[in-house]
């Protein structure tokens, strides 16, 4: 529904998407700068993001895109991190990689542009990323604190959410590689339904897992040997109807025989390359039952 917005939730109805294709920035990374496995082929990285925005549009998702140059800024593709869309409008952060820092205010205005308004902006030293930020369920949003949301964020992102009726949990990330790596909170898990995610058990934070179990979650697990290539980075566009990378069987099947939809797509480029899978390419604005 076109002007609608708020997406409080991580697994209701997907009905407005926001992308952006890869561009010359993308293809220009230098992998050492950029922390990616490879140099990307931009032409393949196209085709792929194009067969991701397909899948989308098949679901009956409205996709827009962000097309604001962003020269210099490879990560940029990555939409989900400088910001969140609330029922209020949206939170616009601060990124704790340096080198994404500017992607922010650029988004604000793409986010005006489909209709969002900001409801507040992380300011001063605070830093957090969209990845660290994870909907539980409508009313609760756990903050990751690891390399990229820093205290501070965590301070501000609570004090926004107060007024639209929002409590914030925090969880602690573990140290995993270091600051130089990026390990997000949505690295670790997806939610897939209102009972159900997709986990990482071996890096879990143990407070958050019963937490998730007070609250009615079930887990799906993702082996060792598929963490590397993001089984947990699930994108759920209606409930137990998902989007994951290929090539990650295991979790493929347990996710179905969870009684879930899966559909993958092929990410090289956009994905292995540079370690952002199907949730880090999106930025839901708008879910609904």
């Amino acid at each position: 529904m076109a002007g609608s917005y708020g997406s409080q939730s991580m697994s209701e109805s997907l009905r407005t998407v926001l992308v952006r294709r890869p561009d010359a920035s993308f293809g220009r990374a230098n992998p050492k700068r950029w922390g990616y496995q490879a140099k990307p082929n931009l032409a393949a990285a196209q085709k792929e993001h194009d067969g991701l925005v397909e899948l989308l549009k098949q679901s009956g998702v409205e996709v827009r895109y962000h097309e604001t140059p962003q020269p210099g800024r490879a990560d940029s593709i990555f939409v989900h991190d400088p910001a969140i869309v609330t029922d209020g409008g949206a939170l616009i952060l601060r990124m704790g990689k340096e080198l994404r820092r500017g992607e922010e205010a650029s988004m604000a205005q793409a986010l005006r542009t489909v209709g969002v308004p900001v409801l507040a902006s992380l300011q001063g030293d605070a830093t957090a990323e969209g990845g660290d930020l994870l909907w539980v369920n409508h009313d609760v949003l756990a903050v990751g604190q690891g390399f990229r949301t820093n205290t501070d964020g965590l301070r501000q992102i609570r004090e926004a959410m107060k007024p639209i009726g929002v409590d914030v949990e925090s969880v602690p990330l573990p140290y995993f590689r270091g600051p130089a790596a990026c390990l997000h909170l949505m690295s670790l898990i997806s939610i897939l339904d209102d009972d159900l995610a997709v986990v990482y058990p071996r890096l879990f934070p143990v407070p958050f897992w019963r937490f998730l179990q007070e609250h009615g979650f079930e887990f799906v697990e993702v082996p060792d040997e598929e963490f590397e290539t993001m089984a947990p980075n699930v994108l759920a566009v209606a409930p137990r109807d998902c989007i994951m990378l290929e090539g990650n069987r295991t979790t493929l099947e347990r996710l179905k025989e969870a009684g879930c939809r899966v559909r993958t797509y092929r990410g090289k480029e956009i994905s292995l390359k540079a370690e952002g899978g199907a949730t880090c390419l999106t930025r839901p604005i708008f879910r609904s039952k």
